[in-house]
């Protein structure tokens, strides 16, 4: 008895992937996605409370750094509501949770997104992925000692007879922010490879730009940098100009690679006929005892089965519709 095996149905990526998957199933499968990213959200948020505490003794440790914060042996920090730590602290957990659950939700989000896209564009997605990361890092990494050079230079204009005492919430909001400024910015110059990576701007046009570019980032950098003080915000723009004319070295590189295999079908005319890999096969043809052989006709088809009573309105849709 022969061995039939049994055809595996298409997956869910593929069934997306070739346009075979009914708009309910899409609506279906966004469904699931955002349940499972939001539970682990809220998994990483319960992670986050247990987390809070350690992450805002990092956050105070610029500001407990400097002598103008110790008051009675202590690092001292005011409170003027009486749920402002209580918040605090769910907001970091929040923030925590975001970054803890981070894989699980963009795995969601890519895994809906990646069906409607070419094989190409899906591994743009990957190169750009994985650089964004480690630059949204750096550029928290470089807001974090940024933080301690700017409220030593803020804080030094207040003389001996002024307590310097900061509130909490207002200052952690102010590193947050610093921190997503900065590693936001960190993106600008990967946004400028990606143009030349799909082909919109060249090298030397990049190359052009670079005295308007780099006074943008002096200019964004004063702008957006919170403190006042010059080292923040020549921190910032040297970086993003360091970092532009890396990118324009990638951008340099792709464009020879890509007028290199552009070069290798130059030699080629368009009308030259391209040799087969296999010798061509003679044709048979039928004999005149077979071509004498009447051609029988179509079988008869089967009678139609009847057709079945439409259900009623109600049970037509299910608990998506």
């Amino acid at each position: 008895m022969p061995l039939r095996l049994r055809r595996r149905k298409p997956v869910g990526f593929a069934r997306a992937a070739d346009g075979s998957m009914t708009l309910i199933e899409h609506l279906r499968e966004l469904r699931n996605r955002l349940f499972k990213s939001a539970v682990a959200i809220v998994l990483g948020f319960f992670v986050g409370l247990y987390l809070a505490d350690p992450v805002l003794t990092i956050i105070r440790q610029p500001y407990c750094d400097l002598p103008s914060s110790i008051i009675d042996g202590q690092c001292a920090m005011v409170m003027l509501g009486p749920a402002d730590v209580l918040l605090l602290k769910l907001k970091l957990a929040l923030w925590l949770g975001l970054i803890i659950a981070g894989p699980v939700w963009l795995y969601q989000l890519w895994a809906f997104i990646a069906p409607g896209l070419h094989r190409h564009e899906r591994r743009y997605a990957y190169v750009f992925s994985g650089i964004a990361a480690p630059l949204f890092a750096a550029g928290s990494i470089l807001a974090y000692f940024v933080v301690a050079k700017g409220l030593a230079f803020l804080l030094e204009f207040a003389g001996d007879d002024i307590r310097t005492t900061l509130e909490i919430t207002r200052y952690v909001d102010f590193v947050i922010n610093l921190i997503l400024i900065f590693g936001v910015a960190f993106e600008f110059p990967l946004m400028a490879f990606m143009l030349n990576a799909v082909g919109l701007v060249s090298a030397k046009k990049l190359m052009s730009w670079w005295r308007g570019v780099v006074f943008g980032f002096f200019a964004f950098a004063a702008v957006v940098t919170p403190t006042p003080d010059p080292f923040g915000m020549t921190a910032l723009a040297l970086c993003l100009s360091a970092l532009y004319f890396i990118a324009v070295g990638a951008a340099f590189l792709n464009d020879r690679r890509r007028a290199r295999r552009a070069g290798m079908a130059d030699d080629v005319s368009d009308d030259e006929i391209s040799p087969l890999a296999e010798a061509p096969a003679p044709v048979e043809l039928p004999t005149p005892v077979e071509l004498s052989q009447p051609v029988g006709g179509p079988p008869p088809l089967e009678r139609p089965s009847p057709i079945p009573a439409p259900a009623p309105l109600a049970s037509r849709y299910d608990e998506t519709t």
